[in-house]
């Protein structure tokens, strides 16, 4: 792919307690926070965007790190250019205060702000409520947000908080336990729902991490664990973007009968009782 010029985007800032962030946004209806991988909101994540919008909801990209639109593949701009973009991006994300990379039992910070954003933008897209996907580091953020009984549709693609260096951080997950305890108890109250993608052999998002969530929340807990041979070859690293580098999008794939039942989630759990919904 080329780099995205970000045409069908519009661009936006939200600021919470001083942190002010660029956002693009797509579509119209309930809003759905979507928060990209490292390096950031590549063509690929675009796309996944297009089609949350193309499904009903307004798609909401906030600048957490990185260049929208740029494509940090290697057919793009050469391997040089694509490991110095994609280190840098990691630096910026390892030197920063918001986001928890090694330690357990904590959310990053950044999700106060990330759940301020989805009350903003709740007010101004209306509906029932509001979706969130969270992709390899921001997966846990989609859980952690979750304590705001506005967030109706939780998706961890992925999720790789903590770093999986020891067995105790393969086991866990980046939110605190009150945190938890509160999406738990969402779970047994209202319903909520928490799905959650991976593909079986990846090790930056562990098996454990999975079985850790089940423990948790029990049912509530919707997982989606995929083959690594149903992986698009076409990736720089082993199979581990579900929902976007190696997705293969065509009908009767697995990666894309993932993709179809996040969207669905978000057609049940946001379009279902929307004015103007089909």
């Amino acid at each position: 792919m080329a780099d995205h010029d970000l045409t069908g985007f519009t661009q936006d800032t939200f600021t919470h307690q001083g942190a002010s962030r660029r956002l693009l946004r797509r579509g119209t209806g309930p809003a759905v926070i979507i928060m990209a991988e490292i390096p950031g909101i590549t063509p690929k994540v675009l796309e996944f965007a297009a089609r949350v919008a193309d499904a009903g909801c307004t798609a909401v990209l906030p600048v957490l790190f990185g260049t929208p639109g740029r494509d940090a593949h290697p057919t793009a701009h050469g391997w040089p250019a694509s490991l110095r973009y994609t280190t840098s991006t990691l630096w910026q994300v390892c030197v920063s205060r918001e986001f928890t990379l090694l330690a357990t039992g904590r959310s990053s910070r950044v999700v106060h702000w990330l759940r301020a954003l989805a009350a903003a933008e709740h007010e101004r897209c209306g509906g029932p409520g509001v979706g969130a996907v969270g992709m390899c580091l921001t997966g846990g953020f989609a859980l952690a947000m979750a304590t705001d009984e506005r967030l109706l549709a939780p998706v961890l693609s992925q999720p790789s908080l903590p770093l999986a260096c020891t067995r105790s951080r393969a086991g866990a997950i980046d939110i605190s336990p009150s945190d938890l305890a509160a999406v738990r108890l969402r779970c047994e109250r209202d319903g909520l729902q928490v799905m959650g993608l991976r593909f079986k052999g990846d090790r930056l998002s562990p098996r454990d991490r999975f079985a850790h969530l089940r423990r948790e929340l029990g049912d509530a807990f919707v997982a989606v664990e995929l083959d690594d041979g149903s992986a698009a070859p076409e990736g720089v690293l082993p199979p581990h973007s579900v929902l976007t580098e190696h997705l293969v999008d065509e009908p009767g794939q697995p990666t894309r009968q993932a993709l179809d039942s996040v969207l669905d989630l978000f057609r049940t759990r946001l379009l279902a009782q929307h004015p103007g919904s089909s």
